[in-house]
């Protein structure tokens, strides 16, 4: 236990770390499983603990790698024709892209930066910016608000663990781990219903059969007709 905690202090303590934290938060941004929150937290909780590796230094490559991903996402999304793929062709998919094309015009920002808290979510959120093309300087501004608010929110989660558990650094980094997936669980919950909770959603209108807003339509022009 002694020997990797020296590992592990003499490692952060070098300028490779800002590199992997960087890549980590990167990948992150495509490709889910890759934990760039527990890495962070990790290293919030390290600074806290025994003074490296530097915490802004952390928070700075955590925030531009955050960023770089998302923008690689966005990218993908604008290259793909996403109304034409086969799998989202039907009617409920194609209503489910009408919801969230307005969502992203009606409250982009709050989107997008809810987004980012969910691993999962602000990959869909951002290849569907992309697809239906949000524009791109929009989305980079909110972007960049979005990932400077993780990587901070990230590293607070840390700090806390570390100032905790000061003189078992290996231990803070677990805790702090562990409750940032608690929390990450919480956060996943409660932005998921937030955006998933429109005043009218895909499944709303999905299920509403085709040809209602037209017969309803026709049924106030016949009335109207009959009443004069």
């Amino acid at each position: 236990m002694d020997q990797l905690q020296v590992w592990a202090e003499g490692f952060v303590s070098t300028p490779w770390i800002f590199l992997v934290v960087y890549l980590f938060a990167t990948v992150d941004g495509f490709f889910p499983p890759i934990p760039s929150e527990s890495l962070v937290i990790a290293m919030a909780a390290l600074w806290a603990a025994t003074g490296q590796p530097n915490l802004a230094g952390i928070v700075l490559v955590a925030t531009v790698g955050a960023f770089t991903g998302d923008q690689i996402t966005y990218q993908v999304g604008r290259m793909v024709k996403i109304r034409r793929l086969g799998v989202l062709r039907g009617a409920r998919a194609q209503a489910a892209l009408d919801w969230a094309e307005q969502a992203l015009a009606r409250r982009g920002a709050a989107f997008i930066i809810a987004a980012r808290y969910i691993p999962v979510g602000r990959v869909a959120v951002n290849v569907i910016a992309g697809a239906l093309h949000y524009p791109r300087r929009r989305f980079m501004a909110v972007d960049a608000v979005a990932s400077a608010m993780w990587a901070v929110y990230s590293s607070a989660i840390g700090l806390v663990a570390g100032k905790v558990l000061g003189d078992y650094p290996l231990v803070a980094v677990v805790v702090g781990v562990g409750g940032g997936v608690i929390i990450g669980v919480v956060v996943d919950w409660v932005l998921q219903r937030f955006l998933t909770s429109p005043s009218q959603g895909p499944q709303d209108a999905a299920d509403r059969p085709r040809g209602a807003d037209s017969t309803q339509t026709e049924g106030d022009s016949t009335v109207g007709a009959s009443t004069e």
